[in-house]
């Protein structure tokens, strides 16, 4: 089991004599306190989405070594629920950060799983649309707001430290590079008089913020109805949800040559390791709700997607499941791919090597897998 150290954490706030110490972002040591639970030193902690106002959302935990499983670790050590449509989950100093949709709040958690501060944002009239997505860099939480906000908070505390407004309306995917948050714009929501009801307006944009000023820099054209954002190796990857298109659009930002956004292919769900963005492409019927899925991947290094699959003994039910999300440990690699039965039961995770190996697959604990976050 690992604890937390406080060596250095005593000496950024002491700042002993002479002593020079970076206090920098640090995610290497991580907190047990509290537990009810022995956890081993390798952990996988999946968040599952559950279904919209049905209260179900939960954080299952996963042994990678030996396969030990907890379907909801959140709520064995915290005797609540998570609530309502988990959203986000991201790991940061050492710590789980969590954005539940449905109930409108962020929750910090240690290593454990172990709820050590929670903050709503029901009360707040800017941020009552719900928060979406999160990212974090230099003590600071960024999430993106439905009502067009992005709200910076203090990574610790969970206090709201400023707002940026008027990004537009339905914000998603968030992403960090070079000092900059990449914000996915994605529609918004129009009343039509001549029809008496709402229409969907699909916007094209990602908003560049600069982090250092938290002020809006630039506004990228891209694909409309813009969604998931990763980046890897410095490069920005978006996917479009372009409901017009054969399929969702794959995008390539380049901070370092003006943030000129290029199309790549399709892609519905993509995740980044090791300079590959690994990516599927699912085609669904949604009168039988079967999906044919079509993996690929995109070598950053070499500049070019490569068609052929980077899973080489895939079972075969895979091919024709819904896929949810996709990760990748970023210690070894490991790729992990969730599916869903949407709210017809819990879904699936399929666990692959770095080189494509299919190692087990297992339930995952609740509905619609999200994202998934790991200590090693």
């Amino acid at each position: 089991m690992r604890i937390r150290s406080f060596l250095l954490g005593a000496l950024c706030t002491l700042g002993l004599g002479a002593m020079m110490v970076s206090c920098g972002d640090n995610d290497n040591e991580w907190d047990d306190g509290d537990s009810k639970v022995e956890l081993p030193d390798s952990r996988v902690y999946i968040l599952n989405e559950g279904s919209i106002d049905s209260n179900n959302a939960g954080i299952a935990f996963y042994d990678p070594q030996n396969g030990d499983f907890i379907d909801d670790i959140f709520y064995r050590q915290n005797e609540s629920r998570l609530g309502d449509t988990g959203q986000s989950m991201i790991r940061y100093n050492g710590s789980i950060y969590v954005s539940v949709y449905g109930s409108n709040y962020i929750a910090k958690l240690n290593a454990a799983c172990v709820q050590e501060k929670r903050t709503l944002f029901s009360s707040d009239p800017d941020l009552r649309g719900g928060v979406r997505y999160i990212a974090a860099e230099d003590g600071y939480i960024y999430a993106s707001f439905y009502g067009g906000i992005v709200a910076k908070i203090d990574a610790f505390k969970l206090e709201v430290k400023h707002k940026l407004n008027e990004l537009g309306a339905i914000l998603e995917g968030v992403v960090i590079c070079d000092d900059n948050l990449y914000v996915a714009n994605s529609y918004e929501i129009v009343f039509n008089p001549a029809t008496n009801k709402n229409d969907y307006v699909y916007k094209k944009e990602v908003k560049v913020i600069d982090l250092k000023t938290f002020s809006l820099k630039e506004t990228l054209t891209v694909a409309q109805n813009p969604n998931k954002l990763v980046e890897e190796d410095d490069n920005v990857f978006l996917i479009s949800w372009d409901y017009f298109d054969e399929s969702y659009v794959l995008q390539f930002i380049e901070p370092k040559n003006n943030n000129k956004v290029s199309k790549l292919g399709y892609a519905t769900d993509m995740a980044a390791g090791d300079d590959v963005i690994y990516l599927v492409d699912s085609r669904t019927d949604w009168s039988t709700r079967i999906s044919t899925n079509t993996f690929s991947y995109y070598d950053i290094k070499a500049g070019k997607l490569v068609g052929s699959s980077f899973l080489k003994d895939a079972p075969a039910e895979l091919i024709n499941k819904s896929i949810s999300m996709m990760s990748v440990n970023p210690e070894n690699g490991d790729i992990y791919i969730g599916t869903t039965l949407f709210a017809d039961g819990n879904g699936t995770m399929y666990r692959f090597r770095k080189d494509g190996t299919f190692v087990e697959k297992f339930d995952c604990g609740g509905q619609n897998p999200k994202a998934a976050v790991f200590f090693n």
